[in-house]
């Protein structure tokens, strides 16, 4: 299979309800992550850009989940949560948007990019959000970001914090990765490339066919379609930003 183009990325469009987004026709790879935890810096350099991913002025106010296309895939860029500044309501936005998408079973959602600081013990936040991955079997990686602020032996330690502040740490792949120097990169679109191709192969095993070209709908002209029954349990309810699941 054709390696991935990264650099044909294209911004598709933003969705600010989860009722609004369109039946998956192809695999997603989603990023999720707090406030100023270097996601748009992340996904602009995946993709070669330098203002794919754009950084809100007002962090923890842009609450939509923003689609982008890669030739036959979409990326996911789910929104920032974790700001402290931020009312009740806005928490109650980020957890119907972001527990929406990643509760809807119907997805072919193959992979999220969990970000967390390198450099601090992860939030409370970022534990619901890795437990509630955990308890729902959704396959995800770690991505350890703002590597480079760290000298070797302070990144040592961190790392070895890891192995207490995160459940089932050594279970888990996790990437360090610096927008500066670039580490990590490849070892992404390593495993982009490696869960697209299997996706398509067991695509094509069940229907010998690749989805067409066409883009999501804009989000304003889209009609949700009511799903069919499906008989699998549904995953556990996502909690909000309000109480870590399982966590006192």
């Amino acid at each position: 299979m054709k390696a991935l183009n990264f650099n044909k990325a294209e911004f598709v469009t933003s969705y600010g309800k989860f009722e609004q987004i369109p039946p998956s026709d192809r695999p997603e790879f989603a990023f999720s992550g707090r406030s100023n935890v270097g996601k748009s810096s992340l996904i602009n350099k995946i993709f070669n850009r330098k203002n794919m991913a754009r950084v809100s002025s007002v962090p923890g106010k842009t609450v939509t989940i923003n689609f982008f296309s890669v030739e036959d895939v979409y990326f996911v860029d789910l929104p920032g949560y974790g700001y402290a500044n931020v009312s009740k309501s806005e928490k109650s936005k980020w957890g119907s948007l972001i527990g929406g998408y990643l509760g809807d079973g119907e997805r072919a959602l193959e992979l999220v990019f969990q970000l967390v600081d390198m450099r601090h013990a992860p939030s409370r936040d970022d534990l619901q959000m890795i437990d509630y991955l955990i308890d729902n079997e959704i396959p995800f990686v770690v991505v350890l970001t703002k590597a480079d602020k760290l000298k070797p032996t302070a990144r040592k330690q961190r790392m070895e914090a890891f192995r207490e502040e995160i459940p089932c740490f050594e279970d888990i792949h996790c990437i360090p990765f610096s927008a500066v120097t670039g580490e990590g990169v490849d070892e992404l679109k390593a495993i982009i490339e490696e869960v697209r191709a299997d996706w398509y192969e067991n695509d094509e095993a069940d229907n010998g066919e690749y989805p067409d070209d066409e883009q999501l709908p804009e989000s304003d002209s889209f009609e949700q379609t009511e799903s069919s029954d499906s008989e699998e349990q549904p995953p556990a309810p996502f909690t909000g930003f309000l109480q870590p699941r399982g966590r006192k």
